[in-house]
């Protein structure tokens, strides 16, 4: 997905001593005199201040205090937070792509949390690990996403499906005549092209043995990617791929071809589950195929989260509010109003939740994922890998040859860009 790659599929901050309990903040009388009469100016993701109506009005009441909520595009507000942080005119607390985390906390747009462990340990281990740099906090997740396979019912039944993606190969080379298709995706980026690469060992970065990246160990060009690529590249010379969804908009034509009813399942993600419905489609949601051997495709985890802006006058209080908005209550809370399945781990298994097919193919295909690189270097790998791929995708170029120079090009801009850090 376009918008969830150059957005997408990681959060937070705050220096502070608190007291912090799993079921939100509490304070002391004396902190709660101090934020009186205060105001707070959170930032919402558009259409989605329903999901903390709620839990505002209760820390508006518990505090004393007025919070302002302002609804801009969640993937924009780092952009904006760039111009209106120092103008004074921006907010407390603002909600951003995981991915974006390392760019943010490189630039000294966001500050550090301080939480007790309990807290932390409210989410998956993904999901918080989306929000670290440098073994410190810049923010709690509020809602997870990742790529899933929709099926069209009504021309191929849950039984029916094939399991594996060699067996979707095979399935297309059977059902595509140039004006409908079996299966298809955008595996012209690599933000989808990776759940087949890293699938057979390819890696974007390379990680320590804490955890972190390695941004000078890029596994993009590695042997397994490189026999993903060619995996790929089977399906477009085989025309099992229409031309007309490579490049930047294939989105449009492969979500089209969908809701037109002209393919049988696509790769996409839940941020299309309202469109596909309002479009009349009897679709079904399951997670990502298998590959040979039964290995499990992988795909990238997107994560919203909660973050503390490094200009607000009110960062101890902000930090508190953005515990509170992301706790277990208020994120089952926030899940009944939005559908965007919550990271916290106790309610992987909740049953309102998981009678969503939606929440649950997220939730099974997320075992599988981990999150998008949130260091600043990934900045430098997204247009060259997806130049090559598309270089695939069209023949013009074998795998190996595109992605070795993919993997010379993004070396050489990280070390121009951020060698110096």
């Amino acid at each position: 997905m376009k918008m969830a790659k150059k957005c997408s599929v990681f959060m937070l901050c705050a220096a502070v001593s608190l007291s912090l309990a799993a079921c939100g903040p509490k304070e002391s009388s004396s902190a709660k005199s101090s934020s009186k009469g205060s105001e707070l100016v959170v930032w919402e993701d558009k259409e989605k201040s329903i999901g903390i109506k709620a839990a505002v009005a209760a820390f508006e009441k518990e505090h004393d205090v007025k919070v302002k909520v302002v609804e801009k595009p969640y993937a924009k507000q780092i952009e904006d937070l760039r111009m209106d942080g120092p103008a004074g005119t921006g907010p407390d607390v603002l909600t951003m792509p995981g991915d974006q985390i390392g760019t943010a906390v490189t630039e000294g747009l966001l500050k550090e949390l301080h939480v007790k462990k309990d807290v932390q340990s409210l989410y998956t281990d993904a999901s918080i690990q989306s929000q670290m740099v440098d073994q410190k906090l810049y923010g709690l997740p509020k809602a997870v996403e990742t790529t899933v396979l929709f099926y069209n019912k009504d021309l191929i039944t849950e039984k029916e499906l094939p399991k594996t993606l060699e067996e979707w190969y095979d399935y297309s080379k059977k059902t595509a005549d140039g004006s409908k298709f079996g299966f298809l995706a955008l595996f012209d980026q690599i933000y989808y092209a990776e759940s087949v690469m890293s699938g057979y060992g390819g890696y974007i970065f390379g990680k320590a043995k804490d955890g972190s990246y390695n941004p000078s160990d890029i596994g993009i060009n590695n042997e397994g990617a490189v026999k993903g690529a060619a995996l790929i590249q089977k399906f477009y010379k085989d025309g099992l791929f229409p031309a007309g969804i490579i490049g930047e908009q294939g989105i449009n034509v492969l979500e089209s071809l969908f809701t037109e009813g002209k393919a049988a399942a696509i790769i996409s993600g839940p941020w299309n589950v309202e469109a596909f419905s309002n479009a009349g489609i009897n679709y079904g949601i399951t997670k990502l195929p298998k590959l040979e051997k039964g290995k499990n495709m992988s795909s990238f985890i997107g994560v919203k989260s909660y973050n503390v802006s490094a200009f607000s006058k009110n960062a101890e209080l902000a930090q508190e509010l953005a515990v509170f908005l992301a706790n277990e209550k208020n994120s089952k809370t926030r899940y009944e109003e939005t559908k965007e399945v919550p990271a916290v781990k106790s309610l992987a298994n909740d049953p309102a939740i998981m009678k969503s097919e939606a929440a649950r193919a997220v939730t099974e295909q997320s075992r599988f994922s981990e999150p998008t690189p949130n260091i600043p270097e990934m900045n430098e790998i997204w247009t060259p890998a997806d130049s090559a791929l598309q270089t695939v995708a069209t023949g013009k170029a074998d795998p190996k040859q595109a992605l070795d120079q993919a993997a010379e090009t993004a070396k050489g801009q990280i070390k121009a860009k951020h060698s110096g850090k």
